[in-house]
């Protein structure tokens, strides 16, 4: 083949590279388009899990989250990380959202300014040394926070509007009906993963809310949006 023919050739390749390049780069900005414009047409909720990680309910909880391929996210007790280091990492793992709820689940706005960072920090080193993640989100005990705490640490508070008050009536009908009746487009449902009657809870409120058109999301989402 003459040298013309080689360079024609080349130059012919070259360019069928570079179509099936952008054919492959539209086609993922099409599909990614598409997954945005599904997910603006949904009606979005947060399940949020407070008081754990628990070695039994917790890990009933995740295993039911991923049969529904719903995230969720977990606000931790620091000092329950321990001797759980492996159902932390199986949430960060599992792609849901992991915030502290204090080490010895305190309010915070009772400590001193010292003793309240200290609890926020302990949480947030326990969790990041099992998932090597940052810590960004809290969300404080009793929902007790205050301006010098936000000058204090580098966090959001996260607080809910659906309490459907689980660690009280333990009933999982009871919870299910209350969360039902309160529940809106962009809710953040609280519930606590040391129960059993919540975790079953949580499985029936997925359920219904799924076919009622609802889409999962952990609360940074509601948050960003």
């Amino acid at each position: 083949m003459s040298k013309r023919g080689v360079t024609i050739l080349l130059t012919l390749l070259l360019t069928v590279c570079l179509i099936g390049m952008q054919q492959v780069k539209t086609g993922r900005e099409g599909q990614s388009l598409a997954a945005e414009a599904e997910t603006a047409g949904d009606k979005l909720v947060a399940l949020t899990f407070d008081d754990g990680p628990h070695e039994g309910s917790t890990e009933r909880l995740l295993e039911g989250l991923k049969e529904r391929e719903v995230k969720a996210t977990f606000f931790l007790i620091g000092q329950s990380v321990e001797g759980k280091e492996e159902l932390v990492k199986q949430m960060a793992q599992d792609g849901h959202l992991i915030g502290s709820h204090t080490f010895h689940h305190v309010q915070l706005t009772g400590l001193s300014l010292e003793e309240a960072c200290g609890e926020i920090t302990m949480t947030n080193e326990a969790i990041s040394g099992v998932t090597g993640q940052t810590v960004e989100y809290i969300r404080p005990p009793y929902g007790s926070w205050n301006s010098k705490l936000e000058c204090a640490v580098n966090m959001h508070e996260v607080g809910w509007t659906v309490d459907p008050r689980d660690w009280d009536v333990k009933d999982t009908d009871v919870i299910v009906k209350r969360v039902l009746n309160d529940v809106k487009d962009g809710s953040i449902i609280l519930l606590h993963d040391v129960y059993d009657t919540s975790v079953e809870a949580a499985f029936q409120i997925i359920d219904e809310l799924k076919a009622q058109g609802y889409t999962f999301v952990t609360v940074d989402r509601l948050l960003i949006d």
